[in-house]
């Protein structure tokens, strides 16, 4: 098993990577900006770097800066997380080239499937169902306007390189279109270095569901069920659990045997998933592959009892599952809410000082956070302070513990959205199980 680790992220997630490092008897050493110097996850590494100011340019995007801290540390591997560096294919080369291992899929998977247009094309070859689009980028205009006429209105503008529910619009109509083809094409320039843009086919009513895969060490890709993430605003999830109420087993035999080929399809090694479409008939078409662990991951480990942080360290050290890759069973049912430092109506960033942190308790209650009182919750990052994540024999008694851990979570001094999820733990729709991505709208 590997013996040290340098963790190359924040918050929560370097703060549970740790927790399982440190089980596990690894050393851990926690990169910091400036800014995070007091955050639980610096406290509980046995080392801890500073690598630069609260910019994450220049601290937790710093490449060289985090080698340094890997090469001053003398540590034998590096884990990226999410967001940051976790899909920079240029990072995890140069890790490896130190001489270090990285704790993620190979560098070819993560170019292969970062380029949304590639990763259409390589599914598309490999039997997955991927919806009408563009099979290169919209080269300008006129032939953004030219595809959409093709696919049919409404279409998803969407930028190539883009994630995290960012650099996407819809277009209605051609009127729409040439203002939505600007904005994204700019955007994706500007966030991403490259504003090739894809066109593809839009469901006004949709649901959101992906699958867990685990490449293995020896070379095999297995499907850890699905997870909903149908709860969204602005693109960007907000709950997630597994398993998901729309899917019948029928149609999780198709989805998760589609998912363990799109791994298969570029060698894939380690934690990634396989996102997806899912229709009111019943199709479901690929959306993306994230190559790196998700902020969801929790309700796939209580659900299969298994933990993918382990999971992942025994795969980047060639070592084989603690689990049988042929008698996957899951059981139960669990439900992650993400818990920002965001207004609960509007959504909006409300950054502040941590001022009360009292965290729920109780039979199938667990508590993934980046913060406790005293904290600053800055500007600077994603607003993501905890996620709450509760689990059940069943979704109904899921949802009835999901109750009362929120009422039971008290934070003060930045906003927070908890009051969202007691609206939304009530909602109709939700408690049937009968919504889309659209439902967050439809509460508003």
């Amino acid at each position: 098993m590997i013996e040290s680790l340098l963790v190359a992220n924040r918050g929560e997630i370097a703060r549970r990577i740790v927790r399982t490092a440190k089980r596990l008897g690894i050393r851990t050493v926690a990169v910091h900006s400036e800014a995070d110097s007091a955050l639980p996850f610096v406290t509980e590494a046995d080392q801890a770097v500073c690598v630069g100011p609260a910019n994450p340019a220049q601290s937790y995007r710093n490449v060289e800066a985090i080698l340094a801290a890997a090469a001053s540390t003398g540590v034998q591997a590096v884990h990226p997380g999410y967001g940051f560096l976790s899909e920079n294919a240029d990072f995890a080369r140069t890790v490896e080239a130190n001489g270090l291992i990285w704790v993620g899929p190979g560098a070819d998977a993560i170019t292969a499937m970062g380029d949304k247009i590639n990763a259409r094309n390589l599914m598309a070859a490999a039997g997955v169902p991927v919806a009408a689009g563009t099979t290169d980028p919209a080269a300008d205009l006129d032939a953004a306007v030219a595809a959409a006429a093709d696919i049919g209105y409404p279409v998803m503008v969407k930028a190539a390189a883009g994630g995290g529910g960012m650099g996407m619009a819809v277009a209605t109509d051609e009127a729409a279109l040439r203002v939505e083809y600007d904005k994204v094409r700019s955007f994706a320039e500007r966030m991403f270095g490259d504003g090739a843009v894809l066109i593809e086919r839009y469901f006004p009513r949709v649901r959101h569901v992906e699958a867990q895969i685990l490449g293995l060490a020896d070379g095999r890709v297995v499907a850890l069920g699905e997870r909903e993430c149908s709860v969204q605003r602005r693109n960007q999830k907000l709950v997630e659990e597994s398993p998901s109420p729309a899917v019948s087993p029928e149609l999780r035999e198709r989805f998760l045997a589609a998912a363990v080929r799109a791994g298969e399809a570029v060698g894939y090694r380690n934690a990634g998933t396989v996102e997806c479409l899912l229709t009111p008939d019943g199709e479901f078409f690929f959306l993306e592959m994230n190559t790196r662990l998700q902020v969801e991951h929790p309700v796939t480990e209580l659900v299969y009892g298994i933990d993918l942080v382990e999971e992942q360290l025994r795969v980047a050290a060639g070592l084989a599952p603690t689990f049988d890759p042929d008698a996957l069973t899951p059981r139960g049912h669990a439900i992650e809410l993400r818990i920002n430092a965001e207004d609960p109506k509007r959504f909006l960033p409300g950054p502040g000082t941590v001022t009360t942190w009292t965290e729920p308790t109780g039979a199938g209650v667990r508590v993934d956070s980046g913060y406790v009182a005293g904290n600053p919750v800055t500007p600077f990052y994603d607003s993501l302070m905890a996620k709450l994540i509760v689990y059940g024999a069943d979704r109904a008694e899921a949802i009835g513990r999901a109750r009362e851990a929120v009422a039971g979570f008290e934070i003060s001094g930045p906003k927070c959205n908890l009051p969202f999820f007691a609206e939304l733990l009530e909602h109709p729709e939700f408690v049937s199980g009968d919504y889309d991505t659209g439902i967050v709208g439809r509460m508003r």
